[in-house]
């Protein structure tokens, strides 16, 4: 079976995450990088501080504040990661093989995607 055969067959009842659950955990393109970097790297660091060329100071900032204060939560609260704060850590967490399907055809066809994406 394929990935998009996957995604498509995918239901609450078998998964228990929805689709609406799994679509809200990757409608930010920060938690897209972060649950796509997983797929092969776990755990990795939760915060790098790497500043765009086109981004301010207090945008990298507001950067991260989000990613610990929203992002990280989220997918939290869904099982899809583990997140250790004290050694700003994040790794898969118990439901991340219920997503995998969608991140893997994000991984697949990125260079098909606009850059945004991911």
């Amino acid at each position: 079976m394929s990935c998009l055969d996957e995604v498509l067959h995918m239901t609450a009842s078998e998964k228990g995450i929805s689709v609406d659950d799994a679509l809200d955990a990757l409608a930010h393109v920060q938690r897209r990088k972060l649950l796509v970097a997983l797929l092969d790297h776990n755990p990795q660091d939760d915060s790098p501080v790497v500043i765009a060329p086109h981004e301010t100071d207090a945008e990298a900032m507001m950067r991260i504040m989000k990613m610990d204060h929203v992002h990280l939560p989220k997918l939290v609260d869904y099982g899809f990661i583990e997140w250790d704060r004290d050694k700003n850590e994040v790794a898969k967490g118990p439901n991340f093989d219920e997503i995998r399907p969608m991140l893997e055809l994000l991984d697949d066809h990125h260079d098909e995607l606009p850059e945004s994406w991911l």
